[in-house]
């Protein structure tokens, strides 16, 4: 089942550059008429698992046709951060199609996320915690940044400017993600829930969730709390939707492209993080293509994004 949509206004806005007065809309479906390819670790996990892409897409799908406590759960996270519920969906069903098996019933993701918070947590490494690596000199400028998302955004880019792959003092840092070196107190590359956040995201969006949905705001201090809001349905839901929504306004403030009414992107931006830096170079791309006399280059899915948009109406149904 392939849906390939060029749309008269989406081939239109392939030849004009996105104002920042009004945001290019871009309209359903994919731009890639074949999917993408998918990365060998996420084939080589799912070989592992003796299963299939479409066997691990099938038990996702039951699961949110089988279970209409979660349909309205999404229902109402979308309706609260003003979203499609399809973006929600797109993320859950992008995760356990290409990460992890999705469990058959929802009670399931309570039952282990106690089981996962019997231990006391930490965020570290080789010893130094979070709380004091932020405190490094070389943070300095991020503690006049105000909200939740733009700090963590200055602190993820201070580490992959000084840190990453650098030796600073007696530490050496590997080449590797903020949230991979210091976020991951189980085992590396753990994402966790229904919506398989990493705690970075959780801190980020901790602001914005505590002024839409009231829940208390996060602290990288306490590792056990950020876990038990990623692996608790109740508590993931609203910061699933508010990533989302950030990727959504992220591209329409910055890139000048209004991606709402297309759920494999915001899935794409779900699945590669980065949604601000991702719109900034767009940007950047954009207004060398118009130095040039070129048409505007369009956001594209991933392979994790074609999949979406390419059994979005078999999703749609079910709501």
């Amino acid at each position: 089942m392939k849906r390939v949509f060029f749309s008269a206004f989406l081939l239109a806005a392939a030849f004009a550059v996105p104002q920042a007065s009004a945001a290019t809309i871009v309209a359903a479906g994919n731009v890639h008429a074949e999917q993408p390819d998918v990365p060998g670790a996420s084939s080589k996990r799912t070989k592992a698992g003796k299963t299939t892409f479409d066997a691990k897409y099938r038990k996702v799908y039951a699961l949110l046709q089988n279970d209409t406590e979660l349909r309205g759960k999404i229902k109402t996270m979308a309706r609260a951060y003003g979203i499609d519920p399809m973006h929600i969906v797109g993320a859950i069903v992008g995760e356990h199609t290409y990460n992890v098996d999705a469990y058959d019933r929802l009670q399931t993701y309570y039952v282990k996320a106690v089981s996962y918070l019997s231990s006391k947590l930490t965020f570290a490494y080789e010893g130094e915690d979070i709380s004091d690596f932020i405190k490094r000199p070389e943070f300095a400028d991020c503690a006049g940044k105000s909200g939740s998302y733009d700090l963590w955004e200055c602190r993820e880019r201070v580490w992959n400017q000084s840190f990453r792959g650098k030796t600073v003092g007696s530490t050496s840092f590997p080449n590797d993600r903020f949230s991979a070196t210091f976020f991951q107190p189980f085992y590396a590359g753990q994402t966790f829930g229904i919506g398989q956040l990493n705690p970075l995201t959780a801190l980020q969006m901790s602001d914005e969730v505590h002024k839409v949905s009231g829940l208390p705001r996060l602290d990288e201090r306490d590792p056990n709390a950020v876990y038990k809001t990623i692996m608790d349905p109740d508590l993931t839901l609203p910061y699933v939707a508010a990533t989302l929504k950030t990727s959504i306004d992220a591209y329409r403030n910055i890139a000048g492209f209004d991606i709402s009414g297309n759920p494999g992107l915001t899935a794409t931006l779900y699945n590669v993080g980065s949604p601000e830096a991702r719109a900034y170079a767009l940007k950047a791309e954009n207004e060398r293509r118009l130095s040039a006399g070129e048409p505007a280059k369009l956001p594209e899915e991933n392979y994790y994004g074609w999949l979406v948009n390419d059994r979005l109406t078999e999703l749609e149904a079910l709501f």
